[in-house]
């Protein structure tokens, strides 16, 4: 290093350490105070000058408010358990009050069922419940039909092909229709090349041919909106509709008319005397009863009797009852098999069977 170069270098740091010492020397030789206001320290709480205190106060606090909230915290638990017994047993009671409002249904369900026997076999479901009989008569064998219809859509009243002139077997409905149970229905006449309902008919809500005063022995036997049986004798379509149809077809005559057997025109009770029959009924629970008698003719020796049948329907409790068409027509279809023996010896083709579903 050159003797240039480091009196170079002393001059600048003279220069750059003068300030410092400067201020060093200044310091050193006054009097000058160097001190903190109050504010630059914590401050204690009023009336509590002492920091111990208020960490106890604090924890105190806390302390307390931990007690507070399990407290509160048991208190909430109590109510919801006192919540959740409270829901069990309001359930407990609307199952009660389900069963008891059930218990008169049930009870006379169990009185009429034993009237008919023990069912042969049950068919279940959400849309109806159907039981199938065998019975036991002296001068015919006989099947029952019992049925509580749950939907509005568990029976109807079908026309074959759908159309008037045409006709079709009770077990082809069925199957038609994919329904599970079938029964005949009304009477009919041949014409014009084709098999037509008898008088007023319904189907679907609508009338097939228009509507037909009641005359004679005849009379209209059907389902309302409500899945009531309805029936009897009408003087206009006013007086019908009233009712609120929603399907139903004609025959003759009446057998019973709210619990009562009504007479039997002179003329049916001869024409034939015996003969395979088809009957419908209802309960005051409105469940249907169809009875379904075997014959081995139309010629009035073999099958029952309208007043046997009529016999029958009161006896097993029913409250109103009809007779359907029987003869040939005469067919019960259940879970897709024919269960009587028709007279024909084959099925006959009707304009219009009664159809359930399950």
């Amino acid at each position: 290093m050159s003797a240039a170069f480091a009196r170079g270098l002393n001059r600048t740091m003279l220069l750059a350490c003068a300030p410092f010492v400067g201020l060093f020397v200044w310091l050193a030789i006054g009097s000058v105070n160097v001190g903190l206001t109050n504010d630059a320290f914590p401050q204690v709480a009023a009336g509590n000058g002492n920091p111990a205190a208020a960490t106890a106060a604090a924890l105190n606090g806390l302390a307390q408010a931990e007690t507070s909230a399990e407290i509160t915290g048991q208190m909430i638990k109590r109510q919801l358990k006192l919540y959740n017994r409270t829901n069990a047993d309001m359930k407990t009671i609307a199952s009660l009050a389900s069963s008891q409002a059930a218990r008169p249904y049930l009870i006379y369900d169990k009185r009429i069922t034993g009237k008919l026997g023990k069912p042969a076999t049950t068919i279940d479901s959400d849309k109806l419940r159907a039981q199938l009989f065998y019975m036991n008569n002296g001068n015919f064998r006989s099947y029952a039909l019992k049925v509580k219809l749950k939907n509005k859509d568990a029976m109807k009243l079908v026309l074959a092909g759908d159309q008037p002139g045409k006709s079709e077997t009770t077990l082809s409905a069925v199957k038609r229709n994919k329904a599970a149970v079938g029964v005949n229905a009304g009477g009919f006449a041949d014409g014009r090349g084709g098999r037509y309902p008898l008088s007023t008919t319904i189907v679907d809500g609508e009338y097939v041919g228009g509507f037909e005063a009641s005359y004679k022995d005849l009379f209209f036997v059907g389902l309302s909106e409500s899945n009531k049986l309805i029936g009897g004798k009408f003087r206009s379509r006013s007086q019908l509709d009233a009712l609120k149809p929603k399907f139903g077809a004609s025959f003759v005559p009446i057998l019973l008319d709210n619990g009562k057997k009504t007479a039997i025109p002179a003329k049916w009770q001869t024409s034939p005397k015996r003969a395979p029959r088809t009957v419908i009924g209802s309960y005051k629970d409105d469940q249907l009863l169809f009875v379904v008698a075997d014959g081995y003719n139309e010629r009035g020796s073999s099958g029952a009797t309208l007043e046997e049948m009529q016999s029958m329907l009161k006896s097993f409790g029913a409250i109103d009852g009809y007779n359907l068409d029987g003869g040939g027509s005469s067919t019960l279809v259940f879970n897709g098999r024919v269960i009587n023996s028709p007279s024909d010896g084959r099925l006959r083709k009707l304009p219009t069977n009664f159809v359930f579903f399950k």
